[in-house]
């Protein structure tokens, strides 16, 4: 059994896509109404990441998956990063986070507005803790387009394509996302993955 230590309905539907026919039983923190939400408060994805699955196979003794996504532009020095969450503040919604990146990018040429998102996966159980990242490289586009996924979705473009995340099915997006490649990573690695040192 593994749990997928996220609240996040959307994050949980690609992550339970992705992970089908492991042959484990997947549990998520909706399963557990005790379980109290991990502040996110490392200055790096693999601290949080690794801070959300290490207190929630503490408290649960079930092997523990937890991830934390980035978006990283260029022309921003690297911001939102680690806040891509929060970027317009604590509470901040999908909506008011993408509308200050379009604002903070306004006169950004679109040659210049080169980003990447960033996922990483970490897992803490009874024999240890490891992690696993995928990178998506693409480009901020200069307004919304398409209206599937979540969060920044419809101003990312994948490199190599014309579409952004949000106008691709949830099936096409796992192939080529951050989060896709980490949890391609994840399957490849689990169960021998070697425990961090």
């Amino acid at each position: 059994m593994i749990l997928i230590a996220t609240r996040n309905r959307h994050k949980l539907e690609e992550m339970r896509l992705a992970l089908e026919g492991l042959g484990i039983e997947l549990r998520s923190a909706f399963d557990f109404a005790d379980l109290p939400d991990v502040v996110e408060d490392a200055d790096t994805l693999e601290g949080n990441a690794l801070k959300k699955a290490r207190e929630t196979f503490t408290i649960t003794g079930i092997t523990s998956v937890a991830d934390d996504t980035g978006l990283e532009v260029d022309a921003l020095g690297g911001r939102p990063g680690v806040w891509s969450a929060r970027y317009a503040g604590e509470g901040a919604t999908y909506a008011m986070n993408v509308d200050k990146l379009l604002a903070e990018l306004s006169d950004v040429p679109i040659d210049r507005r080169t980003a990447r998102f960033r996922t990483v996966i970490a897992v803490a159980g009874p024999e240890g803790e490891w992690m696993v990242d995928g990178v998506c490289e693409g480009m901020i586009l200069t307004e919304r387009v398409g209206d599937a996924g979540f969060g920044y979705d419809p101003v990312f473009r994948p490199e190599g394509y014309d579409r952004s995340f949000a106008e691709m099915t949830m099936e096409e997006k796992n192939l080529i996302s951050h989060r896709g490649k980490a949890l391609k990573a994840f399957r490849d690695a689990y169960p021998t993955a070697r425990p961090l040192s």
